[in-house]
C-alpha cells in the first residue's frame, strides 16, 4: 500500500463551475505541459469522475444518480454519446425521453459537476455495436468502419454537425460544463490504425469545440495500442484496472507528449459480464489501494463505471474470442450492473462508501454531503409484488404474428439485407426428400442463436458460441416438409476487428452438399407488443410463444423499483407495459432477474401488462415472480471453451473491452 499524505492532493477539486468575477470569453480549461497539470480559469485542478451513461439509466432517476456521485466525492461526470439511439434511422434523430442528452447535461451542471464527453462516433461501451447504429452497414462498404472512407465519414459528418451545434453551448468555454472532448475510443486497439482519420475526426471536432474544452484521446495500456491509439495535438490518456502499476501506465502518455498531468480515463472497479459466465467481482479493496496509488501521483481518473445501469431491450452488445479452432462468441447481459459502487438498482454499495471515505481523507478543497439520504430522492426499498400466471397467447408460427411482409429470395438474406435491427427471422423453406436418412443438415455462419423446426416441431439447435454448424435431420420418404429456422440476434460485437457483424445466416443452408432454398424469411424485430392486446388468451401454444397476464399493484402503497424473477422460464424477452426490459436466459446464467424500475409500472387502479416471450420452454404453471432482491450469480451452463472463463478473469484487470486474443 502506498502512503500518501495531504501534501499529495492540494488542490484536489474545485467544485464551482461559474465565478461572478469570471466572465464566459475567460474561461479555460487547458494543459500546463511544464507543470504537469491541468488548469481551470488559470487555477490548477484535478478531477475525479465517474462513467454515467444517460442511455442505461430511466430519465426519472438522472437527478438521483448524479447526486449519488457527487455525494461521493467525485467532481465530474463522464458519458459516452450513443449514436443508434439519437439516430436510429438515416436522418431521422430522437433527443426525446432517454435520448433527452441535453437534460442530462443539465441536471449534471445544477449540482455543479463537470461533464467529460465521449462523443464516438464508435464508443464500445458493450453496447450493440459499439454504438455505431446498425443501417451503416447497409451505406458504408465492407471494412470502411473508422477509416478514411468518404462514404463512412459522409455520415459521420452528419450526425457530429446535429449532436455537436447543441453540444458547442455546454462547453466550458462557453459557459457550460463540458471541459473535455474525446475524440475516437480506444483506436489504438483497431486493428485500421488509419492515421488520416485520425486527423480528419481531430479536425472536425475542433471545428466545433475549438478552444472551448480540451480534446483528449483513450488507449489501452499498451505499447501496440499506444503505436496507434493517440493523435497529434490531441492530449493523450490511458485505461486501467487494479492489476497493474500505474506508474508504468503512465509512461505511455510520457513517451507520447511531454508533459501534463496523468489521466486513466477509465479506471475499472467493476467488470463487464457475459451470458454462460460467472459474474465477475473486483475487490473493494484493491480499488481503494489503486485509487491511492494514482492519487499520490497527482493523477486524475474516472471510475469505469461508477453506476452502470441496465441494456434495456435490445442494446447490449457481445465480444468475441480467438482460439486455433474457432472465433467463440459471448454475448453480454441485460444487466449492467458492473459491480459498480452504485449497484444497477442505484443502491450504495460497500464499494462506494469506502471511495467515499478514500476521497473525504484525501483533504480535497470542495465539501461532501455528510449525509447521503438528503440527497437521494428516490427510495432503496424495492418492493416484492408477488406471483402472477400467464396465460398463453400465440405460437411465433401463427401468422398473426407476422407484422411485416414476408421477404422472398433463393438465398437466405442478412437482418441488415432485409433492413432488420433487432430480435428475430424466422427462414423457412420446404424440404422434398430425395436423401438417405439420416442427412446432415448444415447453416454456415448463424449468427448468432438458431433453433431448428421440421413441420413446427423442434429439432435442435445451434449456438454460435460453441460454432456448432450442422445436426442430423430425419427427413419422411415420399413428403413434403417445412424447414424452419429461427435466428435470433443475441447482439452485435462491440469491440476489435470483428465489428461489423452482420445477423442472421451467412452463407448457405445445405442438406448433405446441397443448397436449400427459395426462402421466405419473417421478421420478428419485437419493437413493440401493444398489438398482442387484442389476441384472446387459449389454453395451450406451442413455443417459441407469447404469453400475458395483467395485474394491479397494492392500493395506498408507493410504487417501488422491483426485479422481474425469470426462474422456471428458458430463454426469451420480457415487455412490461411495452417497454422491452432486455433478454432473459436464467438457464445459462448468471442473471435470473430483470430490474423493473418503479417509472416502468402503472400505480393503482391501473392495470400493468407482462409479456414475455419465450423461446424454448415456460414453466408449466406459467407462473412469474415480482421479488425484491437481484439475483445475478445464479447458476451458469457453461456452453463454450472453459478457457473463456479464465480468459475473462484475468483479462479484466487491464481493459474495458477483450483484445482479439488467442486463448
Amino acid at each position: 500500500m502506498h502512503w500518501f499524505g495531504v501534501c499529495c492532493f492540494w488542490p484536489l477539486f474545485v467544485f464551482v463551475l461559474s465565478d461572478n468575477n469570471n466572465s464566459t470569453n475567460n474561461r479555460t480549461f487547458i494543459v500546463d505541459y511544464e507543470k504537469n497539470e491541468f488548469l481551470k480559469d488559470g487555477e490548477v485542478f484535478r478531477y475525479v469522475s465517474g462513467d454515467l451513461h444517460y442511455f442505461r439509466i430511466p430519465k426519472p432517476y438522472w437527478k438521483d444518480r448524479i447526486q449519488k456521485v457527487k455525494a461521493a466525492g467525485l467532481n465530474a461526470i463522464t458519458t459516452y454519446v450513443e449514436w443508434s439511439l439519437h439516430e436510429p434511422f438515416p436522418g431521422k434523430y430522437n433527443f426525446e425521453g432517454m435520448a433527452d442528452l441535453e437534460y442530462f447535461i443539465k441536471l449534471i451542471q445544477d449540482e455543479g459537476m463537470y461533464l467529460i464527453l465521449r462523443p464516438g462516433p464508435y464508443i464500445c461501451a458493450e453496447r450493440d455495436f459499439g454504438g455505431f447504429p446498425y443501417w451503416l452497414l447497409n451505406v458504408t462498404p465492407k471494412g470502411s468502419l473508422r477509416t478514411n472512407d468518404s462514404s463512412y465519414k459522409k455520415y459521420v459528418s452528419q450526425w457530429f454537425s446535429v449532436l455537436m451545434q447543441k453540444m458547442q453551448p455546454h462547453l466550458y468555454g462557453n459557459g457550460g460544463n463540458i471541459i473535455m472532448v474525446q475524440v475516437e475510443n480506444e483506436y489504438g486497439s483497431y486493428y485500421a490504425c488509419d492515421s488520416d482519420y485520425k486527423l480528419w475526426l481531430r479536425d472536425l471536432l475542433k471545428g466545433y469545440v475549438e478552444d472551448k474544452a480540451l480534446l483528449f484521446t483513450i488507449d489501452i495500456c499498451s505499447q501496440k495500442d499506444f503505436d496507434c491509439g493517440p493523435i497529434p495535438e490531441v492530449y493523450a490518456t490511458v485505461d486501467f484496472g487494479i492489476s497493474v502499476n500505474p506508474a508504468k501506465c503512465f509512461d505511455f502518455l510520457k513517451n507520447f507528449q511531454k508533459g501534463g498531468p496523468p489521466v486513466n480515463s477509465e479506471f475499472y472497479p467493476g467488470w463487464l459480464a457475459h451470458w454462460q459466465e460467472p459474474y465477475p467481482k473486483v475487490n473493494s479493496d484493491d480499488v481503494v489501494n489503486q485509487m491511492k496509488s494514482m492519487l499520490s501521483l497527482n493523477a486524475s481518473f474516472s471510475f469505469y463505471m461508477f453506476h452502470g445501469g441496465t441494456n434495456f431491450g435490445f442494446t447490449s452488445g457481445a465480444n468475441i474470442f480467438v482460439s486455433d479452432t474457432n472465433i467463440g462468441y459471448l454475448p453480454q447481459l441485460t444487466s449492467y450492473d458492473y459491480d459498480a459502487p452504485i449497484a444497477e438498482a442505484g443502491d450504495l454499495t460497500e464499494k462506494y462508501f469506502k471511495i467515499k471515505r478514500t476521497l473525504e481523507n484525501a483533504k480535497h478543497s470542495g465539501p461532501v454531503p455528510e449525509n447521503i439520504s438528503v440527497i437521494s430522492p428516490i427510495p432503496k426499498l424495492k418492493a416484492a409484488y408477488g406471483t402472477f400466471y400467464l396465460r398463453p397467447l400465440v405460437s411465433i408460427f401463427d401468422k398473426v404474428t407476422h407484422r411485416i411482409n414476408p421477404v422472398l429470395s433463393d438465398n437466405p438474406l442478412t437482418f441488415e439485407g432485409m433492413d432488420i435491427n433487432t430480435g428475430f427471422v424466422m427462414y423457412e423453406t420446404i424440404l422434398l426428400n430425395k436423401f438417405q436418412n439420416p442427412v446432415n443438415l448444415t447453416v454456415n455462419s448463424v449468427r448468432d442463436r438458431a433453433i431448428i423446426f421440421l413441420d413446427q416441431v423442434k429439432v435442435g439447435t445451434m449456438n454460435r458460441l460453441k460454432g456448432n454448424t450442422t445436426i442430423f435431420l430425419d427427413i419422411k420418404k415420399h413428403s413434403a416438409q417445412t424447414l424452419s429456422i429461427l435466428i435470433e440476434n443475441q447482439g452485435r460485437i462491440n469491440f476489435g476487428d470483428f465489428i461489423e457483424d452482420r445477423k442472421g445466416i451467412l452463407g448457405n443452408v445445405l442438406l448433405d452438399d446441397e443448397k436449400v432454398g427459395p426462402w421466405k424469411m419473417i421478421a420478428h424485430p419485437l419493437n413493440e407488443t401493444s398489438w398482442l392486446s387484442s389476441i384472446k388468451p387459449v389454453d395451450n401454444v406451442e413455443v417459441p410463444a407469447f404469453y400475458r397476464t395483467q395485474f394491479t399493484l397494492p392500493e395506498n402503497l408507493d410504487t417501488l423499483d422491483t426485479y422481474l424473477d425469470t426462474s422456471g422460464w428458458t430463454k426469451g424477452v420480457a415487455f412490461l407495459n411495452d417497454i422491452n426490459l432486455g433478454r432473459y436466459w436464467p438457464l445459462a446464467g448468471p442473471q435470473i432477474t430483470l430490474y423493473v424500475p418503479a417509472s416502468f409500472l402503472k400505480p393503482p387502479p391501473a392495470a400493468n401488462s407482462l409479456v414475455m416471450f419465450e423461446l424454448e420452454h415456460a414453466p408449466q404453471d406459467l407462473s412469474i415472480k415480482f421479488v425484491d432482491e437481484p439475483k445475478i450469480n445464479g447458476h451458469i451452463n457453461t456452453l463454450g471453451p472453459s478457457s473463456v472463463l479464465i480468459i475473462t478473469s484475468l483479462f479484466m484487470a487491464t481493459t474495458q473491452c477483450y483484445h482479439i486474443f488467442k486463448t
